[in-house]
């Protein structure tokens, strides 16, 4: 190989908080399973706001990744990060030293940062006065501090970034540390998503626009991808980070590889804040540039972890998308899943936990459900794994992110076989 040749990117570590589990081992068995992580919010009182439901991450403890000082110091998307990123350098068994710090860099996207934080300041600014708002403030909330926070705590030296796209941050996240791997900036990159915006205002804010699900009596049949009687989305929150690493040094310290990534397309609708362009026509070229970027040809693709957020406008456009990107008849063989059926729709880092869901089914052949899926929508026609697991090869598979702004990512990412 010589300079000038990509490097291949291999992927190496995985960590996850999710509303379905805590670590990847539970997070994958949730999804096997079938298992719904939505419940009535606990984060704070929601009896006012038309949507009451929220995947939440359960029984997080951040002092076994830091002290408690630390801990108040930081916004709650950034614990997340820290722990996750912590997650796959374990998973990996990847020691960040002198000798290597500066070839390890971080890029972790967010849709919002530090909401929370904001939220909370802004009611000591008006009850307390502007004298006691915390002097860790604009550190706590600011969206960059996922990636910086994880730089600290691991002592990674090299690129560092955050993609802010909206639900799409997670996997520019991840296309963006393949490609500096791929050209030589760095030798590993800690990448992802994380997002903690189970919050008053937010909630407000997205049912004020209609997208959120007020199916508040059964949260557990919320969030129905593809499904007729689908009446929005629901928020979840977490992180889903992957350690990536350049191949002949993942192979000279004897890795365990997952999977390879091999492709990465990114496009924008320049239609509207909010809504898709009508057919899909930007998420299906970002489908057809990540598939070109891999070499991969169409009818090659097994398994695609769709965006497939629950709401009427992203469903029927994103199966138009397939069926356009892939060809009709490709498109009705590959398998395809909306994992947020399950964990809600985690915003930025959505592209996170479901890159590492399909690293997972790329690695073990198997196609998670999409559950509660049950009266299927005529204009989502597809074969969506409807609500039980699926034994299958999984060579080739794809992972869609879809954000507000007309952002569109495709990851692909294929099986390791030397």
């Amino acid at each position: 190989m010589t300079n000038l040749e990509p490097k291949r990117v291999v992927v190496t570590g995985l960590g996850a908080l999710t509303p379905v589990g805590s670590t990847p081992e539970d997070y994958w068995a949730g999804l096997l399973a079938g298992r719904s992580g939505i419940g009535r919010i606990s984060l704070f009182d929601p009896s006012r706001h038309a949507c009451q439901i929220a995947g939440e991450v359960k029984d997080f403890d951040p002092h076994q990744y830091m002290d408690r000082k630390e801990a108040k110091r930081m916004a709650r998307f950034a614990q997340f990060a820290v722990a996750a990123s912590h997650e796959a350098l374990a998973d990996a068994k990847f020691t960040i030293d002198d000798l290597n710090a500066e070839q390890v860099g971080i890029i972790i996207g967010t849709g919002v940062g530090g909401l929370d934080v904001m939220e909370e300041q802004q009611e000591v600014y008006l009850t307390r006065g502007p004298s006691r708002c915390s002097p860790f403030l604009v550190p706590m909330m600011i969206a960059n501090m996922a990636a910086g926070l994880t730089a600290i705590h691991v002592g990674a030296k090299g690129p560092n970034s955050c993609s802010v796209t909206a639900c799409a941050a997670g996997s520019n996240s991840i296309g963006d540390a393949f490609r500096l791997i791929q050209r030589g900036y760095a030798q590993a990159m800690i990448c992802g998503g994380a997002e903690a915006a189970v919050t008053p205002l937010a909630v407000a804010g997205f049912a004020s626009m209609k997208a959120l699900s007020t199916r508040n009596d059964d949260p557990e049949h919320a969030s129905r991808p593809f499904d007729r009687d689908r009446d929005g989305f629901v928020m979840g929150e977490g992180a889903g980070i992957l350690l990536l690493e350049e191949l002949e040094h993942a192979l000279s310290r004897g890795a365990r590889i997952y999977a390879e990534i091999v492709g990465y397309g990114m496009t924008c609708d320049a239609h509207h804040i909010t809504a898709p362009v009508p057919g899909g026509l930007g998420a299906a070229r970002a489908i057809q540039l990540a598939l070109k970027d891999a070499d991969i040809g169409s009818a090659d693709v097994d398994y695609i972890n769709a965006h497939g957020t629950s709401t009427p406008a992203n469903d029927a456009t994103e199966t138009q998308a397939i069926k356009t990107a892939l060809g009709e008849e490709n498109a009705r063989k590959v398998a395809i899943s909306s994992t947020k059926s399950m964990t809600g729709h985690l915003l930025g880092g959505s592209g996170g936990i479901e890159a590492v869901a399909t690293v997972l089914a790329c690695a073990n052949d198997r196609v998670p459900p999409t559950i509660n899926l049950e009266n299927p929508d005529p204009a989502c026609d597809l074969d969506y794994v409807a609500n039980e697991s699926r034994s299958q090869t999984v060579n080739i598979a794809l992972s869609n992110s879809f954000g507000f702004g007309g952002h569109n990512v495709t990851l692909v990412f294929k099986k390791y076989a030397g």
